[in-house]
């Protein structure tokens, strides 16, 4: 027998589930902010009009993405209560589609970070296993669907945010081809790289958000205006026709050899199906951390310097003036991952080092970029490789900054030429998920769902942690 109020039944579940997994010792901290009333008041309005592509769909968005009511604080101190006053495109569209938000997720702080550790307010965990990160920085939005809070959730992209740590929860992460879904009401940490992507259980559930998300927004100047395809597909069909790559580079002698047999699995699984799988090579792939880490950091430096006490966010008044509020603001504000990233942007960027590293740095992205058109130029339609080098690591493993910023090894390639790519399960490590990567020509992320779909029905791999 159906429910008179199916939304509202939907929601009561999801805060019935937030409520268990932040019970006990090994509390997921995955959710920072919610009000079950709120989005019960949402869930009403939601049932009244229930014609939605997403309707009666509770989700999750990370903290770095504008909501009413619900505080975005970047999970940042710096940001400590802040409210916006406006709603990002994204949250309009899933809400316009029925969809009910109900909890802001914890990450790592201005999604600095790769394992949701560098939070300011204490590290998320994985569902699978609490004693390992769920990845970052969207490590929470991961750890809400892999726990089954929510079917869908959003997080973000600028060097892997989504896709690596939907491979440590054992869920599907998407980021979209550049331009293809809005960043109005993301806040920016490198603009010329930040995305919003999506979480699903399943490769149907990500479609499903990202058809609804997708699409031009005069609002934002770097958003496509391109037809947004449908992207789900029957997972049962063949693959005839399609040509796979496998880049060499992505499959290094020092890659663990249980990774390398999980994902040539999947090739196999999907050759199986009717595609080909050639090998190919990006031959600057192995430049991409370096350059990436400058970009991004150098952009970091720019974006950042807004908070600053005065506009928005907190305000430590310090003992000298202006120039002491600024200092010691910012100084107490920022934790030390972001203070690491923006001191080392502002010296790529001052003079006499521009041009050695921040110049030379966009000449080499342009050179990733062509690799992967070289490839797709060629015959590929499209490339396959580890989403993560490892399963999820213990917390506090990674200490070193250098062998943390190593984790985006595989994914930072894809953000540095703005191409499609997503995260699948394909089974476990020592009881732990890992994912293989699917990345696409630009805007052409329907090949790139319907090989995942096709993938997910020939392994049987869906789901997280529930």
């Amino acid at each position: 027998m159906s429910s008179e109020h199916p939304t509202r039944d939907a929601v009561r579940a999801a805060f019935a589930r937030m409520d268990e997994v932040k019970a006990g010792r090994d509390g997921l901290n995955c959710v920072l902010w919610s009000d079950r009333g709120w989005s019960l008041g949402l869930a009403k309005e939601a049932d009244e009009r229930p014609d939605g592509a997403l309707a009666g769909v509770p989700f999750a968005a990370k903290d770095n993405i504008a909501t009413y009511h619900l505080p975005t604080t970047c999970a940042s101190r710096i940001l400590e209560g802040y409210v916006s006053p406006y709603e990002a495109t994204v949250i309009t569209r899933l809400r316009e589609a029925g969809a009910v938000l109900v909890a802001k997720t914890n990450c790592d702080e201005f999604a600095m970070g790769s394992s949701t550790e560098h939070s300011g307010y204490g590290p998320a965990r994985n569902p699978v296993d609490p004693s390992r990160v769920p990845g970052g920085s969207s490590g929470g939005s991961a750890a809400a669907v892999a726990a089954g809070i929510v079917p869908i959730a959003l997080g973000s992209e600028t060097g892997g945010s989504v896709r690596q740590p939907a491979a440590f929860c054992g869920v599907v992460g998407v980021k979209p081809t550049y331009g293809r879904v809005s960043r109005y009401g993301l806040v920016a940490f490198a603009s010329s790289l930040d995305q919003v992507g999506v979480f699903g259980a399943t490769v149907s559930d990500a479609a499903r958000a990202m058809e609804v998300i997708a699409g031009r927004d005069e609002r934002d100047s770097t958003s496509a205006d391109r037809p947004v395809p449908q992207l789900r597909f029957d997972g049962s069909q063949r693959l005839d026709g399609v040509v796979i790559g496998r880049p060499r580079e992505y499959f290094p002698d020092s890659l663990d050899a249980r990774m390398r047999e999980r994902v040539d699995s999947a090739l196999g699984a999907l050759r199986d199906r009717g595609a080909e799988v050639k090998e190919i090579s990006l031959e600057h792939t192995d430049l991409a951390i370096p350059v990436y880490y400058i970009v991004a950091t150098a952009e970091a430096s720019s974006n950042l310097a807004r908070f600053d006490g005065v506009r928005y966010g907190s305000r430590d008044n310090g003992n000298d003036g202006l120039k002491g509020m600024y200092e010691a603001t910012r100084s107490h504000g920022f934790g030390p991952e972001v203070t690491r990233r923006i001191l080392l942007g502002t010296y790529v960027l001052s003079a006499g080092y521009y041009d050695a590293y921040y110049r030379k740095a966009q000449q080499v992205r342009t050179l990733i970029t062509r690799d992967f058109g070289d490839a797709f130029d060629n015959g590929v339609d499209v490339i396959i490789t580890p989403t993560t080098p490892t399963p999820a690591f213990e917390l506090g493993a990674k200490a070193e900054p250098y062998e943390m910023y190593l984790n985006d090894i595989f994914t930072a390639t894809a953000n540095l030429a703005g191409v499609p790519a997503m995260s699948v399960p394909v089974g476990t490590i020592d009881g732990l998920p890992v994912g293989t990567q699917i990345i696409a020509r630009h805007f052409e992320e329907a090949k790139m769902f319907r090989v995942a779909s096709v993938l997910e029905n020939a392994l049987g791999t869906k789901g997280g942690a529930r």
